[in-house]
């Protein structure tokens, strides 16, 4: 049976796309996916898995599409079922699709560049990714993002009005579309990793289940784009960050700051493999965002511990992701290298430059990293306020927890 649920993972998004791309109606698409799966969970168990899988859900889908379009007396449907037929008719044109062994064709590239049309709400075109291309049930997205369902409901159907009523093609834009629309397309399962890696709110410092989700469809869309380099860059980037997961919790599900983990529950292999995916989104060209995030994981994954990384690089490559991608986080990110590199004073003073900044106002990370400087300058009173307010503004539990023992110590260094 886990078997079956591996294949039903893997083939739905790209059974999803190819009805599609066939029909052009996404909840016609979702429908007779369901019912093929349905249908392979009556026959698979007796029959065993058939060859081609994909072929044999796909041939079963199409099918049942085309007896509900065959119930339907619009003109619309009567359009789809011709074009299906025709496809019949013409075997040169049916190049999918029957479990004889076809192979299934992968039009997954058209249904990212859907879900993540910049006509639609960022919010909702998450949404939507997490719904079509991971498989996840509207349920599933609601839990991971901790909205009802009924809300996360409202989300995917305003997505699929909205993809409706512009009438957004089921393609993958070409010339120029395609340079302004792959970065959102990258941004949203970005989007989806951090959500993962780094819970919003909620009892748990990550979801490891989520970042696994982007990961995996970061792999599909490398594979369908072997060639960019951005692409390249994201799957390491998401990679050599996710090694760490391990380690990023105690027992107990604490947050173990980077230079107290056990790097040895780093994972290795995950880690080789974010390596070489860095070489090739550097090489070719000038550098992406995501290649230079991805080669200051790597530095970090590659060192020993905190005293043995190679901090005057990553400060380097902080400078020219500003150069790429300037914005607060980034600038703040590297006040904190900073401060490896040449002390706290020196990165304290690049963050007090920061201190106006509207984006890091409410984002408690600033004030935890100006605390853990101001605590390592021995200036415990103003660290325990930074404390408290980056206390105020945290929203999971471990990592409140991790600024309530921080806050502890530097009370008993006052007293």
């Amino acid at each position: 049976m886990a078997s079956i649920e591996a294949v039903f993972r893997e083939e739905r998004g790209r059974l999803l796309a190819s009805l599609v791309g066939t029909f052009g109606d996404l909840d016609l698409a979702e429908d007779v996916t369901g019912d093929a799966i349905e249908a392979a969970l009556v026959r698979w168990p007796a029959d065993g898995v058939p060859a081609k899988p994909g072929a044999w859900l796909l041939t079963t889908a199409r099918r049942k599409a085309v007896d509900r379009l065959r119930r339907d007396q619009t003109f619309a449907a009567k359009l789809a079922v011709m074009r299906v037929d025709a496809e019949r008719a013409e075997p040169g044109v049916l190049a999918i699709a029957d479990d004889r062994g076809a192979e299934l064709p992968d039009e997954r590239l058209q249904l990212f560049f859907t879900c993540a049309h910049p006509a639609l709400l960022a919010e909702d075109r998450i949404a939507l990714t997490l719904r079509c291309l991971a498989g996840l049930t509207t349920a599933e997205v609601a839990r991971a993002f901790l909205v009802p369902t009924a809300t996360m409901a409202k989300r995917i159907v305003r997505a699929k009005r909205k993809i409706k009523e512009n009438r957004i093609p089921f393609r993958v834009p070409q010339g120029a579309e395609w340079a302004r629309r792959l970065p959102c397309v990258l941004q949203v399962v970005y989007s989806i990793f951090t959500e993962g890696y780094a819970a919003s709110s909620g009892p748990h410092l990550q979801r490891a289940d989520l970042a696994g989700e982007a990961i995996r469809l970061t792999r599909i869309l490398h594979r369908l784009l072997p060639g960019e380099r951005d692409v390249a860059g994201l799957l390491a980037l998401l990679l050599l960050i996710h090694a760490r997961r391990e380690a990023r919790c105690g027992e107990s599900g604490e947050f173990v700051l980077l230079e107290d983990q056990d790097r040895g529950r780093w994972d290795r292999a995950m880690i080789e493999e974010g390596r070489g995916l860095v070489h090739r989104a550097l090489t070719g060209g000038p550098p992406g965002g995501y290649g230079v995030q991805a080669a200051i994981a790597a530095l970090h994954d590659e060192a020993a511990d905190v005293a043995t990384t190679d901090w005057p690089q990553i400060v380097s490559l902080y400078d020219v992701l500003l150069t790429i991608t300037p914005s607060p986080v980034v600038a703040m990110n590297r006040a904190a290298a900073v401060a490896m590199r040449d002390g706290p004073e020196a990165g304290l003073a690049l963050l007090d430059e920061l201190a106006d900044e509207p984006k890091l106002r409410e984002y408690h990370p600033f004030p935890m990293a100006r605390a853990d400087l101001l605590h390592r300058l021995g200036r415990p009173a103003e660290a325990a306020e930074s404390y408290r307010r980056a206390l105020e503004l945290a929203r999971t539990e471990p990592e409140r927890d991790h600024l309530r023992r921080r806050l502890a110590a530097v009370a008993r260094e006052q007293n």
